[in-house]
């Protein structure tokens, strides 16, 4: 049987989505077109800035029991991750501007490199969206516990911390975090779009507050050393932070509700990680020179850096800040990792349920499966292993990304681009050689974790999946009567 015959087993897992297909369900999504450029971009810079400012660069810098601290090389590891996410970045831009649908890098994926691989992406980013919402909401929690602290108010640490802490069991705060954050984006994208870009205001001008006032404040004895444990655990940190430089691609997955997606999508993609970057340089260089590495809280890094100069007041404010900044962080993940669902149910690798909308145009059963979801991680794991698990899942998708550009820049030159990223394929080969190399750094137990859920999906595809898809010409969703 001749292999280009979608019938047959071998080929049909390799067939790919019509361009044409996408744009046409793009247009009759349900999904509401109510967003912006800077909308756009508001949501990309939640989504970029935030846990790793607050969360993350105090983590790293300070170290754990399985990491050494790099002290104030953190600043090297926000680098090395936002190089690598910059020439992810670009192709991400370009494939936006071609395909603005929900789907993201799993519509990429689909259109570029076949079905199978379209899945794996879709399956990973499911579980590693959710998984980063759960990491910021165990951010925020600690930031809610240090502002209370303040107050003198003490929370028992069985209910503020998980079962890997002395004395911890489930982190409560977390949990409640998570279902607010998903009531907030169940009110519809409208709603979302607004709270969005006036909390990235309020966020950037508090980073600016942060930066401004902290400077002052710096001792450059803190800096010395500034690689303390070497050029190791500086890439070991990169990979731990990489999750805090690609929000822009959660974001990409709300095209099909932008004003303009061909025009904006690339626009606000670039926008909002310049705009991350240098508030991540500048903010990393500020909090390792006001506080030395070692005496920096790996939960609340800035509080604990105020309050160490003698602006316990200070403290306070930011901790408080930063729980409204960090929540754009959860609602950008949050909302893509809906998307990429209602993507993979649209087409009919999930079942259809998944995929119904209400009134505002929001897929309210995917919406509270994954806040539930996120609210079981953050009560009841370690920030840790979930920022890993969450950074293995998103390189594995860059790789996928970077390599799509380049096959789909040579099989379709035809395809309309609003972008097209500078030389090719130099760039995406880049993003790719980065984003292995940071796979490389991570710990086993990542790498078994992620194998353990890509079987699942393997399981979940040829059991359900590839005999539903709409690309199968015999799919018992193309035979039923729509609902």
């Amino acid at each position: 049987m001749p292999r280009t015959n979608p019938k047959n087993p071998a080929y049909s897992i390799w067939r790919r989505k019509p361009v044409g297909d996408l744009t046409e369900e793009a247009e009759s999504s349900g999904l509401f077109k109510s967003l912006g450029l800077w909308q756009l971009t508001a949501i990309g810079v939640g989504g970029i800035v935030g846990v790793g400012i607050f969360s993350l660069a105090g983590l790293v810098a300070h170290g754990d029991a399985a990491n050494p601290g790099v002290g104030p090389a953190v600043v090297i590891s926000f680098l090395i991750a936002g190089l690598a996410s910059a020439a992810a970045a670009l192709s991400y831009a370009e494939f936006a501007g071609m395909i603005p649908r929900a789907g993201s890098a799993y519509s990429y994926g689909y259109v570029a490199l076949g079905e199978i691989t379209g899945w794996f992406i879709g399956w990973d980013l499911l579980l590693e969206y959710v998984a980063i919402v759960a990491v910021v909401a165990i951010g925020i929690s600690g930031y809610l516990d240090a502002f209370l602290s303040g107050f003198g108010i003490h929370l028992p640490t069985a209910v503020t911390e998980t079962f890997d802490q002395p004395g911890g069991l489930v982190n409560i705060p977390a949990i409640v975090i998570c279902l607010l954050v998903t009531f907030l984006l169940s009110r519809g994208t409208k709603t979302f779009g607004r709270f969005e870009l006036v909390a990235v205001g309020i966020k950037i001008l508090l980073i600016l507050f942060i930066v401004g006032l902290g400077v002052f404040y710096i001792n450059t004895d803190n800096y010395n050393p500034f690689m303390p444990s070497g050029f190791g655990p500086v890439f070991t940190g990169a990979a731990t932070v990489f999750f805090a430089v690609f929000g822009y691609d959660a974001m990409s997955t709300a095209a099909e509700e932008a004003k303009d997606g061909r025009k904006h999508m690339p626009k606000a993609i670039i926008l909002s990680l310049i705009i991350a970057m240098l508030l991540y340089v500048a903010a990393t260089l500020v909090l390792t020179g006001m506080q030395n590495y070692q005496d920096i809280d790996p939960k609340a890094g800035f509080a604990s850096a105020f309050s160490s100069v003698g602006l316990p007041v200070v403290a306070s404010i930011i901790s408080v800040f930063a729980v409204l900044s960090i929540l754009t962080v959860m609602l950008t993940f949050l909302l893509g990792a809906t998307r990429v669902w209602f993507s993979m149910s649209r087409d009919g690798l999930l079942p259809g349920w998944f995929s119904k909308v209400d009134r505002r145009g929001v897929p309210q059963r995917v919406t509270w499966i994954a806040g539930i979801g996120s609210a079981f991680f953050a009560g009841i794991f370690p920030i840790r292993a979930v920022a890993d698990l969450t950074n293995i899942g998103i390189l594995a998708a860059f790789v996928v990304v970077c390599i799509a550009v380049i096959v789909f820049r040579y099989t379709k030159p035809e395809a309309p681009r609003t972008f097209r990223l500078p030389f090719m394929p130099v760039v995406p080969i880049v993003g790719v050689a980065f984003s292995l190399f940071l796979i490389s750094q991570l710990h086993w137990e990542t790498w078994l974790r992620f194998g353990v859920w890509l079987v699942i999906g393997l399981v979940v595809y040829f059991a359900y999946g590839r005999r539903h898809s709409l690309m199968n010409p015999d799919s018992p969703r193309r035979r039923r009567t729509p609902e």
